[in-house]
């Protein structure tokens, strides 16, 4: 009996080697398989910086600011002499910036752009603002002189448009 309890013993002993050299090439495997991920890792991230790089370097577009409207109050009345009959336009003028400081800059000239408003509404042919494209000429018309205004004045165009938020033609 002796001799067959020391055959269970060398069994058990013979089967514990073999299950720890199973053990032990299973986390050999785990840490090659961990080693072999965090290499490719590494690469990965060595090769995408380069294009992070590239795209870090290049010129970003920047961020438009919020629009900012002044309006010129009162509304500009010009009157037409057209084919011997009297006629008149008025117009609600609202100007489009994106800088704070700038429309505050433009605020001081307001007095020169209602004047410079109201010579280019007055000479222009009433037939002419008749369709939507003679309107939409004289926007674009009154945008240029407004900005070279500024230019002048304060050295900057500060707004970006001119808009028309009524227009009645009599």
């Amino acid at each position: 009996m002796a001799k067959q309890e020391n055959n269970e013993v060398t069994e058990e002993v013979q089967e514990k080697p073999s299950n720890s050299r199973k053990k032990l090439f299973i986390l050999i495997g785990v840490g090659l398989l961990a080693l072999l991920l965090s290499a490719v890792g590494v690469a990965y991230f060595l090769l995408s910086g380069d294009d992070q790089e590239e795209v870090a370097q290049a010129p970003a577009e920047p961020v438009k600011q919020m629009a900012l409207y002044q309006a010129l109050e009162p509304p500009f009345v010009v009157n037409y002499s057209d084919n011997g009959r009297q006629r008149y336009m008025q117009v609600s003028v609202v100007l489009m910036g994106r800088s704070a400081e700038g429309m505050a800059k433009l605020n001081q000239h307001l007095p020169l752009i209602r004047n410079q408003l109201v010579l280019l509404f007055g000479s222009e042919e009433f037939a002419a603002l008749l369709s939507p494209e003679g309107k939409e000429a004289l926007r674009e018309r009154a945008g240029l002189a407004v900005k070279a205004l500024l230019e002048k004045e304060v050295g900057d165009p500060v707004i970006e448009s001119v808009l028309f938020t009524n227009m009645v033609l009599q």
